[in-house]
């Protein structure tokens, strides 16, 4: 290899080298990319919650069933009444009277309520009892007289106090107070003699509080016995102040 060969190799072997020095030397670096950022934790979910009741509208005495469910809660609660529940389930309820109930939820998330109505019926009014009919031919008394009297004896005030007392409980109820008499003496004697009983019976009635207007008067004497036979048990029978139902 001549001298000048020599010189053109070793120039041109400098040259490779420079330019792979080069080439190493003053590449593109490596970029090393930035750390990713750190997510905040998720916020805990808000409570949910449901309450419903069956039936909606009792009678007063019976029950109605609360049914719940809910999600993100830790701890429920169900008023007035009942307390605390699991997330899910049902409760008979038997309010006395008209009832709102409200659960509440409460979770790490917060709170949540729920309400449910159930309405008691107030009961009827219990149907009135009606009064006993009473039989005015057996609550009336007759009055008796002594004979050619028209004075009211103690067995007749004791008469004419229940007839009095029944007359004041049925004030709608009208009398008419007949006098008798028995078959002795003359017709227009017994028929004077009658309306003076007749009238004493009234006169005592409206002394005992009875009302003057619900009552009237009229004589019979010896027309109307009640006994036919001739001796003094039927003559007492047929000495009365009889009482009739007006119309």
């Amino acid at each position: 290899m001549t001298e000048a060969s020599r010189s053109f190799y070793r120039t041109g072997l400098a040259t490779l080298l420079g330019a792979a020095l080069f080439t190493f030397g003053c590449g593109p670096k490596k970029v090393t990319a930035p750390p990713k950022p750190v997510e905040a934790p998720a916020a805990p979910a808000r409570p949910t919650v449901t309450l419903q009741a069956n039936p909606t509208s009792i009678n007063k005495g019976e029950s109605s069933t609360l049914s719940w469910n809910s999600t993100d809660a830790t701890q429920l609660s169900i008023d007035p009444g009942v307390g605390a529940v699991t997330a899910e389930g049902s409760t008979k309820v038997t309010p006395s009277d008209s009832t709102t109930y409200t659960i509440t939820a409460t979770g790490p998330g917060g709170n949540a309520t729920a309400t449910a109505a159930v309405s008691v019926n107030a009961p009827p009014p219990p149907t009135p009892t009606p009064a006993p009919v009473r039989d005015f031919n057996q609550e009336v008394r007759d009055a008796y007289f002594d004979t050619d009297k028209a004075d009211i004896r103690p067995d007749a005030r004791e008469a004419l106090s229940k007839t009095a007392a029944f007359l004041k409980s049925e004030p709608s109820t009208k009398v008419t107070i007949e006098g008798h008499c028995d078959e002795r003496g003359s017709t227009e004697y017994n028929l004077g003699l009658g309306d003076r009983r007749a009238s004493a019976v009234k006169q005592y009635l409206v002394s005992l509080g009875v009302s003057a207007d619900r009552m009237t008067t009229v004589s019979f004497g010896k027309e109307k016995p009640v006994c036919l036979e001739h001796n003094e048990t039927c003559w007492q029978q047929n000495r009365r102040g009889h009482f009739a139902k007006a119309n």
